[in-house]
């Protein structure tokens, strides 16, 4: 290893002799913006002309991006060439589009080669080449965020090459029909670029359809009793569905919550890409996400960091439970404001964040599983409640009508009586497995019905169009439908909803038509007791 930076250094040097002198003249390489929905492709350009010294860097840049005239100056100094700030010339950096803002140090890299090529330092072939990473002073390349989104945009831009450093190489490398270089120092990307260096970088490649490896945790062998919430949750799952888990403390709910995210089925290739696209721009750096995500932010959570949003929008929890489960649990202990603000996702599966400085549309169609007590002190019901019945009147206002009927099931989990709980009671085994294997029966007749829908996967994502045409409701299902809804007064909005509920339990049931039986039993999950 020691050896081989030796000769990379050696080769840089070797260059930077052969030119003494910084001159004068123009180069472009391309860089690229990560961003939700998708990244934007940078051009980032140098001028250098003769005049007194000055250094610019134009084109909306954020204080990161300003900062990189400091970095790039100490990298290329410690790579044996001359530093920008040595000269007696004029240089100006333009990143454009220049109504694009710039954010984070990802330019730090084509930032550097685009100053080589244009000193006349450098002569290599940027046609075809995209360049992201941050530079350190002495010239290491660190990791940045939001790097398959960039590999998307390389490659949908017709760029062949992505220059990336080590640690994005697996996330980069997911995206097809681009060969990613990933590197350690700029001295090796310059290395690899010149023709009289012999050093070249080994091109990366990652299976993005590798086996899932399963993750222990909790499952519902591990839950004793509760076989109507259980029940609950497989359809929420097979469907889809957002569902609310009500009762008194201690009898299971968070457990309840926690398997659900082990009930959903792999994701496919084209949903692992976004939803890792979507945790990279938020930082986590890694291997692909080939299983739903699972997000439980706490009740004192923000309004931002659930929605979205800070000076710059940025996604919020809704957003990383994308194509998985957000779970929130004490869900009237969240403020107000908050569980309002969850409206819009729920219904649209998107949530648009407007500030003075940008605004953004994120996606956030997720499963909401929510997990509340009956009243403050959490013993309504029983001799030893003390709440007053304003206290319990607000408690439960929290939760508004619209916020409420955008929750397909509400389910009850009871206190269990002790026998069940005994230790040397033996467990039932293979309950999940089994319920893991109708979910995916289920899921596998949604995807053949909705085949050639882009925007309905589940039940749950149809519209009046889809529900009209495709859910397939008997005539007796249909008036007993009609009938329950003028006798719970149901919304349009509960209407429809009730309609999905009856076609995912008749999935479920390997049905083909929505029978009276399965509109009755999601007729009963609409009933909130509460």
């Amino acid at each position: 290893m020691e050896g081989g930076a030796h000769s990379v250094r050696a080769a840089c040097y070797t260059l930077r002799m052969s030119k003494q002198e910084i001159g004068s003249g123009f180069a472009r390489v391309f860089g690229a913006q990560a961003a939700l929905p998708k990244a934007h492709v940078v051009s980032v350009e140098c001028d250098i002309t003769r005049g007194l010294h000055a250094f610019t860097v134009v084109g909306l840049p954020d204080k990161a991006v300003e900062e990189a005239k400091d970095r790039v100056a100490s990298a290329i100094k410690n790579c044996d060439f001359e530093s920008p700030k040595r000269s007696n010339k004029k240089i100006v950096v333009s990143l454009a589009p220049a109504e694009l803002k710039k954010e984070g140090a990802a330019f730090d890299l084509p930032f550097a080669l685009s100053f080589l090529l244009a000193s006349e330092q450098l002569v290599f072939e940027a046609e075809g080449k995209l360049f992201a990473g941050e530079l350190t002073l002495d010239g290491t390349l660190r990791p940045i965020k939001g790097t398959l989104l960039i590999a998307l945009a390389a490659r949908d831009g017709g760029f062949t090459e992505l220059y990336i450093p080590n640690e994005n190489a697996d996330e980069a490398a997911l995206v097809s029909g681009i060969t990613v270089y990933p590197a350690s120092t700029l001295a090796e990307v310059i290395a690899h670029l010149t023709s009289e260096s012999e050093f070249r970088l080994t091109a990366h490649i990652t299976d993005p359809v590798a086996e899932v490896v399963e993750e222990l945790g909790i499952s519902l062998d591990d839950i004793r009793g509760q076989e109507s919430a259980k029940r609950g949750l497989e359809i929420a799952a097979a469907g889809r569905h957002n569902i609310a888990l009500f009762g008194p403390p201690g009898t299971g709910k968070t457990m309840l919550a926690r398997t659900a995210a082990g009930l959903l089925p792999d994701l496919s290739e084209e949903e692992m890409l976004e939803v890792t696209a979507i945790h990279s721009l938020a930082g986590a750096i890694g291997n692909a996400l080939r299983r739903p995500p699972f997000r439980s932010p706490h009740h004192t959570s923000s309004y931002a960091s659930l929605i979205g949003g800070g000076a710059i929008p940025q996604p919020g929890e809704v957003t990383l439970a994308h194509r998985g489960v957000l779970f929130l649990d004490e869900f009237p202990e969240f403020h107000r404001d908050v569980v309002n603000a969850l409206r819009e996702p729920l219904e649209d599966a998107r949530v648009s964040v407007a500030r003075a400085r940008g605004s953004a549309t994120f996606p956030a169609n997720f499963m909401l599983i929510a997990a509340l007590n009956p009243c403050p002190c959490d013993k309504y019901g029983t001799r030893d409640c003390r709440c007053m019945p304003n206290a319990i009147d607000r408690y439960r206002r929290k939760i508004s009508g619209p916020v409420a009927d955008r929750i397909d099931m509400w389910v009850h989990v009871g206190e269990m009586p002790p026998e069940t709980l005994a230790v040397k009671l033996k467990r039932d085994t293979g309950q999940t497995a089994l319920v893991r294997e109708r979910i995916k029966s289920a899921r596998a007749l949604q995807r053949a019905r909705f085949a050639g829908l882009t925007d309905v996967r589940t039940n749950a994502d149809m519209g009046p169009k889809e529900i009209e045409s495709l859910a397939n409701l008997t005539q007796k299902a249909e008036d007993a439908l009609v009938a329950a809804a003028k006798q719970m007064k149901l919304s349009a909005r509960g209407y429809h909803r009730t309609v999905k509920l009856a076609r995912t339990i008749a999935d479920l049931a390997s049905s083909e038509t929505i029978e009276p039986n399965h509109m009755l039993e999601a007729l009963q999950y609409r009933q909130r007791e509460l």
